[in-house]
């Protein structure tokens, strides 16, 4: 069973602003009517009443509050007594991680996760690909954040299916496009990404039929994106690499399109502590939630929308 429902619902009460409730918890705002709409069907009653004043308990709101708050206070109890019996108190968790992931995933994930494991810290490795899931068959994380194909001797949970998209400059002539040409664009003056990992954006490409019209080789996704903005030429990134850039730039689909798969890995076979199973099972239901991994991104990316 999962309580974070109905501590999300506890947090609402107390706060009595939806919109509060959600920044306090870590989630949305969409996130936050998900679960208690959530909750609701699954007790079959109108727990809250909510308008522009705010959020206020129904009748049957208030008779079920103190039942729901002592579930929450047993069940934070329980796994007190079994994160001392553990060993939890001063857990450490270490994670490798790339730049994407930690920008735009982590600090929600973590901020969230400390609500309930408030004395576990955290050490963030970041490498690329090919160095996360090395670590983690050397033991130097306990858990990375990285993409498909797994080394042998590791295994992971998928967590999102990531486009890449072609990033152009404002006004380009491919720009009006709804969907790019996958080589027509590597015809054009190419910005390509230092990374050669198996399962990479340099390899996916490379392995066209037409080769990437290459003129610089960069390792920071966002001097890519830097460049491209000022017109040194085209790239291919990740959406989640594109989320929230500052830059003024185009983003497209590609045809055919090209994915990545992001995975939370560990060592296969390989007991994990006590920490990590918790981060993994957080990992797992963030996962699931419509805010979470599985999100619709936004098209725009500080520059011209898609053509409609």
């Amino acid at each position: 069973m999962s309580i974070s429902k109905y501590e999300a619902f506890l947090k609402t009460v107390e706060l009595g602003s939806l919109t509060k409730a959600a920044e306090a918890l870590g989630y949305t705002q969409s996130g936050m009517t998900y679960i208690l709409n959530s909750l609701e069907d699954e007790c079959g009653l109108t727990l809250l009443k909510r308008d522009r004043s705010g959020v206020q308990l129904t009748s049957d709101g208030l008779e079920m509050l103190p039942y729901i708050e002592g579930m929450c206070e047993s069940w934070r109890l329980m796994r007190e007594k079994q994160d001392a019996l553990k060993g939890m108190e001063s857990g450490h968790l270490r994670i490798g991680t790339f730049t994407s992931v930690s920008t735009h995933w982590l600090p929600g994930i973590i901020h969230a996760f400390r609500q309930s494991y408030p004395n576990i810290t955290f050490e963030l490795v970041h490498g690329d690909y090919a160095q996360i899931q090395e670590w983690l068959l050397r033991g130097r994380v306990d858990l990375g954040f990285t993409q498909t194909p797994l080394r042998e001797g590791l295994e992971g949970i998928h967590l999102k299916t990531d486009d890449l998209l072609a990033v152009l400059p404002e006004g380009h002539p491919l720009a009006g496009q709804r969907a790019i040409d996958l080589d027509a664009l590597l015809q054009e003056p190419f910005i390509m990404y230092a990374e050669n990992t198996p399962g990479g954006i340099r390899v996916m490409l490379n392995s066209r039929a037409v080769k990437p019209n290459t003129q610089f080789v960069v390792e920071d996704d966002h001097a890519i994106i830097a460049m491209v903005e000022g017109g040194l030429g085209v790239s291919v990134l990740s959406d989640l690499v594109l989320r929230r850039s500052p830059f003024r730039v185009v983003k497209r689909p590609l045809n055919p399109p090209l994915t990545r798969e992001i995975v939370l890995a560990c060592p296969a076979g390989r007991t994990i502590t006590v920490s990590s199973r918790r981060f993994v099972e957080y990992v797992k239901e963030w996962s699931a939630r419509p805010d979470g991994a599985g999100e619709t991104p936004e098209q725009s990316c500080g520059g011209e929308e898609a053509p409609r």
